[in-house]
């Protein structure tokens, strides 16, 4: 078993609900404009993404409803917790946002909030299609047909 090599890269918030509402395209990474509170509250793991969505706004792309706790140390100087978050990604990525959310009617989902290995935070977000119940139920059942095809090979070779 493999251990994290770098201290810096650290998994800090995951939205799990996502896999399942939505059918992921094509994901991501993007650099997320924080201020200083906001980071040291990220180093102490307070963040949540679940309820929230990336936007394309005015030519810029922006975390919307993501929530990071107030750190308790700055009293005076801290932030807000909920608020519009500047997202960091090139021209050209951000076109194909645009293109993907105007046209095709596909939806931008933050995936996992993360510091990569230099320390920097990052956002995996994901081009997303809704997924319809049956679409839902077709997913769990292919889950639970491939755990009970691993529990007759594991049965028949032990």
């Amino acid at each position: 078993m493999a251990k994290n090599a770098d201290p810096n890269s650290k998994l800090i918030a995951e939205n799990r609900r996502a896999r399942h509402e939505y059918a992921i395209e094509e994901d991501l990474e993007a650099g997320i404009v924080l201020m200083g509170s906001e980071v040291k509250s990220l180093r102490e793991g307070s963040a949540n993404i679940a309820e929230s969505y990336a936007s394309v706004e005015d030519g810029e792309l922006w975390l919307i409803n993501g929530h990071i706790g107030a750190y308790v140390q700055a009293k005076t100087w801290g932030h807000e917790e909920r608020r519009k978050r500047k997202l960091l990604v090139s021209r050209r990525e951000l076109a194909r946002l645009w293109n993907a959310t105007r046209r095709q009617g596909m939806t931008i989902v933050p995936l996992k909030l993360y510091f990569n290995d230099r320390g920097i935070a990052k956002l995996q977000i994901g081009i997303a299609k809704g997924k319809k119940l049956a679409d839902k139920r077709a997913t769990d059942a292919k889950r639970d047909w491939n755990r009970q095809k691993q529990r007759l090979l594991k049965q028949n070779v032990g």
